[in-house]
């Protein structure tokens, strides 16, 4: 490598190191840090501000500011509120039975929306219901954003790396329905058994807040039904939007970023009021997280690394498809999975073409998907949905550091991600 690359990934890993200990703001270490990749000359201005493949993924920025303006908005009709009551009456202030309905409903709406999307609507709802009944919410948070992590699996839409992944390898809303939906509802079972022994401390069982919350009603807590009406309709449209935007021809950022301007429009809101609720902070770590990694795009290292990966597997299906699975785990960990995926899919595609193109070698695809999706449990940094729900819970006073949220993602990834291989051996070489 040349000495601009080992300066790269000696950046990189200071960064990483100063996110990880925490000893250092994560959004002041991801900037200095795209400074400091600028300074050195592993990218330019040009690549790093304009590049699709080596720069900041502004679709992915301009989808999370639309949808924090629609969430913004509605946080004001008193939906969030009335939510948090219904889930609370309905595991009837029971913590664990309370944990378990936000991971199936988490799972189920991020197979549909993208789990960024769905963190952003449902974190405030946690937040709010846990604080009704006295829970702990962190360990909440986190079960759910995993919960996301590993339903968004399941379809085309549900996951930003699905969406690369489909339309590099040509692979159809059905095709991910068929191959993914199956494992990824089994892991969102396992899930829940899981997190009765890795937040066990987390089911205090109030009964005088549970017999308070009982007591309540669920439609007092709108206050604006004019503006949930409006906001339910914009919403529907961004939905229907997402799903059919290929049809469409527009990209999810733009039918986001339409939506919430388009409600902002029509709530007849202070606008400086609803741009004060955007996790400004999380959208600028976004940011110089995508610089960071495009310049290690930039330099050849991570394409350097998958073209090795790929001249070691000798043309085997099986081991190829084990070596995507589980090698994706480390990088998606330390590096978000979605400038992962990016960078990487063309390596995959080819192998897949070395591996016949079509048919049995298609495997290959459905194991890096899963590697890649999966591992954003792993770390906070792993997936834009982990980094949104820990931007949340900060400005709700609820501070999840990134050891505390490793030490139950490192646990839930290995879980999964073995059971995913078990999945993809029997379904595609030993019944297939």
């Amino acid at each position: 490598m040349s000495v601009t690359a080992w300066l790269a990934v000696a950046v990189f890993a200071a960064v990483y190191v100063l996110i990880a200990t925490e000893r250092v703001h994560r959004v002041a270490a991801a900037l200095g840090g795209a400074v400091a990749m600028l300074l050195i000359g592993a990218t330019g201005p040009e690549q790093a501000f304009f590049s699709e493949s080596a720069g900041i993924d502004w679709n992915v920025v301009f989808l999370l500011l639309g949808m924090m303006l629609i969430v913004s908005v509605l946080r004001r009709t008193g939906l969030f509120e009335f939510v948090a009551i219904w889930a609370a009456r309905r595991s009837r202030g029971r913590p664990y039975r309370l944990m378990v309905l936000l991971i199936l409903s988490t799972a189920c709406l991020s197979a549909w929306l993208d789990n960024v999307t769905t963190v952003l609507l449902i974190a405030p709802v946690t937040i709010s219901v846990c604080t009704r009944l006295g829970l702990p919410v962190v360990p909440y948070l986190i079960a759910e954003v995993m919960a996301c992590n590993i339903g968004g699996a399941a379809t085309l839409i549900g996951d930003p790396p699905n969406i690369m992944i489909g339309s590099r390898a040509g692979l159809s809303f059905n095709d991910f329905l068929l191959h993914m939906a199956p494992i990824a509802a089994v892991l969102v079972v396992v899930l829940a058994v899981l997190s009765r022994w890795l937040f066990r401390g987390a089911f205090s069982y109030d009964p005088e807040r549970a017999a308070q919350v009982m007591a309540l009603r669920a439609r007092d807590a709108i206050t604006d039904v004019r503006l949930l009406v409006v906001s339910g309709v914009v919403v529907v449209l961004v939905m229907a939007g997402f799903v059919l935007h290929t049809t469409l021809h527009l990209e999810p950022s733009v039918v986001a970023i339409s939506g919430g301007l388009v409600l902002l429009a029509l709530s007849r809101l202070d606008a400086r009021r609803v741009a004060a609720d955007v996790e400004w902070e999380t959208l600028a770590f976004f940011a110089g997280l995508f610089v960071m990694v495009g310049a290690m795009v930039q330099t050849g290292i991570l394409t350097d690394l998958g073209r090795a990966a790929a001249g070691a597997l000798d043309g085997s299906l099986f081991g190829a498809s084990m070596a995507l699975l589980f090698g994706s785990v480390v990088p998606s960990a330390v590096i978000d999975n979605i400038p992962f995926v990016a960078s990487t899919s063309p390596v995959v595609s080819e192998i897949v073409a070395a591996s016949g193109g079509t048919g049995e070698a298609q495997v290959l695809w459905w194991s890096f998907a899963l590697g890649a999706d999966l591992a954003g449990n792993a770390t906070v940094i792993a997936s834009s949905a982990n980094v949104v729900t820990v931007g949340i819970a900060d400005r709700a006073g609820h501070h999840i550091s990134f050891w505390q949220f490793s030490r139950y993602g490192l646990v839930v990834t290995a879980v999964t991600t073995v059971l995913a291989g078990v999945y993809v051996w029997l379904r595609y070489f030993v019944l297939a």
